[in-house]
């Protein structure tokens, strides 16, 4: 069991999804997102196994929740900043977790 205090550590905010491209160098498939999360976090970088529900035009423009406090990440080429929150489905597939509702970019999930 983790505490509250433990919880309270992790930064999770919602973004838009402002550029998306493929990824080819990952080893599973994935896309490489541009997220902005607001004028106090700016842009990050994030790579994204979700190429199986998702097109490139499903996501951009759309808001996701990411945990914005991670330090960066080596993924092949690419320098991951973020890591976007998904659910992974009975198929072993990834549904992102996205605001019912149009957020502020940078909005606290808590």
């Amino acid at each position: 069991m983790i505490t509250w205090k433990d919880f309270e550590q992790i930064d999770m905010r919602v973004g838009t999804v402002v550029r998306v491209e493929n990824f080819p160098e990952a080893r599973k498939p994935a896309y490489k997102l541009e997220i902005n999360f607001g004028p106090q976090i700016g842009t990050k970088k994030s790579s994204a196994q979700i190429t199986d529900l998702y097109k490139i035009s499903d996501i951009l423009g759309q808001q996701v929740i990411a945990v914005v406090n991670f330090p960066p990440k080596q993924i092949g080429p690419f320098i991951s900043e973020c890591l976007v929150m998904g659910i992974y489905n009975e198929h072993n597939q990834v549904i992102l977790l996205q605001p019912e509702q149009a957020a502020p970019n940078g909005a606290k999930i808590g």
